[in-house]
């Protein structure tokens, strides 16, 4: 398999995708109150624009999820289908916040236009739900990382077969 091969697997673009949504609202977090701190509207726009990305690439993640939920559920252990199922139905239930989240980035970006006065005030609302939505996102994510990956889990210690297999006693 190549690695173009693999950009047709839905699997492998959630996992190369799924950490915009978490990173790129907490960004937008940092630059939403940089930027209404420094009371700059060029700033806002640059913030504006990386909370819209941010919550814009909250669908593809989604789809993709949605997507290879089946192939994933088949190769995971019983424990990581149950966090498996939690993950999606968690972002089944939270996605439209991201929606809410990219549409108040595009007001803030273009009611200003014909409104000056409402820059500020659709800043700060954009980064009140950029807080909310940084929050969904490791909500979201939280039992994702522990389908495949049972060191994640709680009370689960997974032990290697032998005390060599990764690192060389001294």
């Amino acid at each position: 398999m190549t690695e173009l091969d693999l950009l047709k697997k839905p699997e492998y673009i959630h996992v190369v995708l799924n950490h915009l949504p978490i990173f790129g609202t907490i960004f937008g977090v940092f630059a939403l109150a940089t930027s209404l701190i420094l009371r700059s509207r060029t700033a806002q726009i640059t913030a504006l624009i990386l909370t819209l990305i941010a919550g814009a690439s909250a669908y593809p993640v989604f789809v993709t999820g949605q997507r290879s939920y089946k192939t994933i559920r088949g190769v995971s252990d019983d424990a990581g289908a149950d966090w498996l199922d939690e993950h999606m139905d968690r972002a089944e239930k939270t996605i439209g916040a991201f929606y809410f989240l990219a549409a108040l980035a595009i007001a803030g970006l273009l009611v200003p236009i014909k409104w000056p006065k409402s820059a500020v005030p659709l800043a700060a609302l954009t980064l009140v739900v950029a807080i909310l939505c940084s929050g969904i996102a490791v909500y979201i994510a939280q039992p994702g990382g522990r389908v495949r990956h049972p060191e994640f889990r709680p009370g689960e210690n997974p032990t290697p077969t032998s005390e060599t297999d990764h690192h060389e006693k001294s």
